[in-house]
């Protein structure tokens, strides 16, 4: 399957410093951000700096280093925000969605890192 990145997103612009944000953490290749729609006391968007749609776009394309960057600042992003339970926090939830039916709003893939209090089922249990 082809992707067509759109180099207009909120993201994009972000990346290239034309829409300001509040950055937690920026490598090589990945920008961590608070979210301006924060859902948790702990609300923050890790992105890779590369034009990626999916989670899936990413597996498939990204480079190695790209990668490893990128979840590597996922985990640190973890332990700068305290919610990292090996190190002793209570924990997170990370979400990506993908795609229409995944409800994803903006099209460059984007890892919500959430926590800072109990989060509830993300889905209801089927019956």
């Amino acid at each position: 399957m082809a992707y067509v990145y759109d180099d207009q997103n909120i993201f994009a612009k972000i990346l290239r410093g034309e829409i300001p944000n509040k950055t937690i953490l920026e490598t090589e290749h990945s920008l961590a951000f608070h979210d301006i729609s924060e859902q948790a006391p702990v609300h923050v968007l890790v992105i890779p700096k590369g034009p990626y749609v999916t989670y899936d776009h990413f597996a498939d394309s990204a480079t190695d280093a790209e990668i490893v960057d990128f979840t590597r600042a996922i985990g640190e992003v973890c332990r700068i925000m305290e919610v990292a339970p090996g190190a002793g926090f209570g924990g997170f939830r990370a979400i990506s969605n993908a795609g229409e039916a995944g409800i994803q709003e903006v099209p460059h893939l984007h890892m919500h890192i959430m926590g800072g209090r109990r989060l509830g089922r993300m889905l209801e249990k089927a019956e």
